[in-house]
């Protein structure tokens, strides 16, 4: 049997993600920030001065996806990037006098995306805890 896309879930969390990266691009926009920009640095005001590798845990990104936006927030003064003295293989990421301050300018946006999305609370978290549930099934190990 196959199913139109419109059928698929998988095409309901791709489109549901497009729609939502589309929410936040004129939220962002002010900031100069792209969606995944903005998860990065919302990683970073949750908790500043990581590795890179931690940071990549945190987002679920490899540091091949995470390198280059990395770059690109460096390139804008928001964050610094520099070797641990420790331990010279390992990457600390901080967040700059600019990036601290951008954190007072974002505040307002989880606000308005709730409002968008115009769900309470409650089913909003609801819905959080099954994506994730649905996200750790799909990486959990296929037994055979």
């Amino acid at each position: 049997m196959t199913l139109a896309p419109p059928d698929m879930i998988c095409f309901a969390l791709y489109s549901a993600q497009h729609a939502m990266q589309q929410a936040y691009a004129p939220l962002l926009e002010d900031l100069g920030l792209t969606y995944p920009q903005y998860l990065v640095m919302t990683a970073l005001w949750d908790e500043d001065a990581v590795t890179v590798g931690a940071l990549g845990r945190s987002l679920q990104l490899e540091s091949n996806t995470l390198t280059p936006l990395l770059k690109r927030l460096e390139a804008q003064a928001l964050i610094t990037r520099t070797r641990d003295k420790a331990d010279e293989r390992r990457v600390l990421v901080a967040l700059t006098g600019a990036g601290r301050v951008m954190q007072e300018r974002a505040r307002h946006i989880p606000q308005c995306l709730a409002d968008r999305i115009g769900l309470p609370v409650e089913e909003l978290v609801r819905m959080r805890e099954e994506l994730n549930n649905l996200r750790d099934r799909l990486r959990a190990p296929v037994e055979g």
